[in-house]
């Protein structure tokens, strides 16, 4: 099962970076989407794939059942969920406010613009 999942991920983070490289800040966005889903993926991946129980320490109990998850994994995946989604949106609204000011989505416009004075 990993195997395949590997495979999607660094298609997921060949595209991103892919997009990234681009001039277009819109292709920039997706392709920074793009590279926080894989970066979530991989940390599913690296934690294992697997059928385990739920771990839940059961009254009297101080370890939960052997062979339950791992729940660290996924309040990190959690947490990088919530923070990717508040970089994206940063982002964009950079970007808006960007394309306001001048007019252009190309990002080798900005260099030019922003030559000495």
């Amino acid at each position: 099962m990993e195997g395949p999942l590997a495979i999607a991920i660094g298609v997921l983070f060949g595209c991103a970076v892919y997009l990234l490289l681009q001039r277009s800040r819109g292709q920039a966005i997706i392709g920074l989407a793009l590279l926080s889903s894989a970066a979530n993926l991989f940390i599913f991946v690296a934690a294992g794939v697997g059928n385990g129980l739920a771990p839940l320490v059961h009254a009297g109990e101080y370890l939960p059942p052997e062979g339950a998850a791992d729940p660290v994994p996924q309040a990190l995946v959690l947490t990088a969920i919530v923070i990717g989604f508040g970089l994206l949106a940063f982002f964009i609204t950079l970007s808006y406010r960007v394309y306001r000011i001048t007019g252009s989505d190309d990002l080798d416009a900005l260099a030019d613009e922003d030559g000495p004075q």
